[in-house]
């Protein structure tokens, strides 16, 4: 299930998309990022969210020679839901200027193993990034090449020994929320990088893009792209209408 703030009115183009469109101008392109789809090129060569948009936007608009595609917020390869992207240099500044700002807002839906502490709190880590590995680790405050990573959760509801959770991201790192949670022990479910002992091997990860708010780089209103994740084990646990209520 998705959908975009109330008002908010789209141009697809002239033909239907291949993907879940949520928001579309002339300045901005909002979808759904499908799972296990890496958003730029990597060293997989596997096919990229960036290049498909492009192929599928001058497809639809009759569009000769390049189209431009930018990038302003990343979600890892395994995870999927809202997206932004600008379709003008302009926008990709002024949308990067607003991420800079913290008026570009995020809000998840994960499902962890166990129950965090408490109903609702602040984890505050240091993280490094291993970039050989790509891995990410919590390490003490100080340490050199060290970020502060910052987010807030709720937990929403557990059952069967799983919990399922709001986070507000309130910094972008690497990885940052499936270190973080790891690191109170409670991993995501199906995350084979920091949930291994916990997680079978082929384990969809339980991370989704459920909001992603800002204001339009051109007219100022504040955009809202809301997805839902699909319902399937372990998200089917709680109903649609709660998740949805969580992020409302």
């Amino acid at each position: 299930m998705s959908g975009m703030m109330p008002g908010a009115a789209g141009d697809s183009g002239s033909g239907s998309s291949r993907f879940d469109i949520l928001y579309e101008d002339n300045h901005l392109l909002g979808i759904v990022k499908p799972v296990n789809i890496p958003v730029q090129e990597d060293a997989t060569g596997d096919p990229d969210l960036l290049s498909l948009l492009k192929e599928d936007v001058k497809e639809r608009f009759n569009k000769p020679g390049n189209v431009y595609m930018g990038l302003v917020h990343r979600l890892d390869r395994p995870v999927g839901g809202a997206m932004i992207f600008a379709k003008t240099s302009k926008a990709a500044s002024r949308l990067s200027e607003s991420v800079r700002s913290h008026s570009f807002h995020k809000v998840y839906l994960t499902v962890v193993h166990g129950k965090p502490p408490a109903a609702q709190g602040r984890l505050v880590h240091t993280l490094l990034k291993d970039a050989k590995t790509n891995t990410v680790t919590i390490v003490r405050k100080g340490t050199p090449g060290g970020k502060e990573a910052i987010l807030d959760y709720t937990v929403i509801g557990s059952a069967e020994g799983y919990s399922l959770l709001k986070i507000d991201l309130l910094t972008g790192r690497s990885h940052q929320i499936r270190v973080q949670l790891s690191g109170i022990r409670c991993p995501l479910y199906g995350d084979q990088k920091y949930g291994a002992a916990v997680n079978k091997p082929g384990q969809q990860i339980a991370l989704w893009s459920a909001v992603v708010g800002f204001p339009h780089p051109v007219t100022k209103e504040e955009i809202e792209l809301i997805s839902l994740p699909p319902q399937t084990h372990p998200w089917s646990l709680w109903s649609q209408h709660t998740q949805k209520q969580a992020i409302l």
